[in-house]
């Protein structure tokens, strides 16, 4: 079977069929590795299952170009005239989907240049940190657990004795707005708690309802401090 492809490929240098399948093989197999650490990881809402795929074929056919190139400088500026015919464009909304395009574009380079073993290693070092910057929630700056709105129809000098009550609750309480609502005679507060147990938010819920005052509490979780 290797001499009938052999026989087929009329260049200058003949394809070498065994190697040519182990670099697509191997681009194959890190883009599935990297495809499942996004699937497994991804948190946003900009999740697509076309996006998925392509990170299993964009390895797959740059190792492909990198085969056709074959140091080929006429090939290469071909190619280039090819791509600048037909454009791909894709919006892509998370910064770390383009950290992702960018390693597989990169390992299916390694792939079909033949440095396999940069390939593995470079996919297993990509690997280990994503799952690290997943797992570690690195660069986030939450510092408040739940975000808790309720009005307050009692004077406002009483405040102190519902801030009291919320610091049994939380290590840290933030006033983050407050508005009067004048033909209600009543104000609009939202707070920011860091939470002594965030498990038990149902009972910090059920006893502010039961002060005298507090109506319509409504509570939400806290994201990063750059989205509250």
């Amino acid at each position: 079977m290797s001499e009938w492809f052999q026989f087929g490929d009329t260049a200058p240098i003949p394809t070498d069929l065994p190697t040519l399948l182990l670099g697509l093989l191997l681009s194959f197999m890190c883009g599935q590795i990297l495809a499942w650490i996004y699937m497994y990881t991804h948190t946003g809402l900009s999740y697509s299952r076309n996006f998925v795929s392509s990170l299993i074929i964009i390895p797959i056919t740059v190792a492909l170009v990198m085969m056709v190139l074959d140091n080929n400088l006429i090939t290469a500026f071909s190619l280039l005239a090819v791509f600048a015919i037909v454009r791909f464009r894709n919006i892509l909304r998370d910064t770390l989907d383009t950290a992702y395009i960018l390693s597989l574009i990169v390992i299916g380079m390694a792939c079909g240049t033949q440095k396999f073993s940069t390939a593995i290693v470079g996919t297993a070092v990509a690997s280990l940190a994503l799952i690290f910057i997943w797992f570690t929630n690195f660069g986030s700056r939450q510092r408040y657990d739940l975000i808790l709105n309720l009005q307050w129809s009692e004077p406002l000098s009483r405040l102190n004795y519902l801030q009291q009550f919320l610091k049994r609750h939380s290590l840290k309480t933030r006033l983050a707005s407050q508005r009067s609502d004048e033909e209600m005679d009543r104000t609009h507060l939202s707070y920011r708690l860091l939470l002594r147990d965030p498990d038990r938010v149902d009972l910090l819920l059920s006893e502010i309802k039961q002060i005298d005052g507090v109506s319509d509490v409504s509570s939400m979780r806290a994201e990063d401090e750059s989205e509250v």
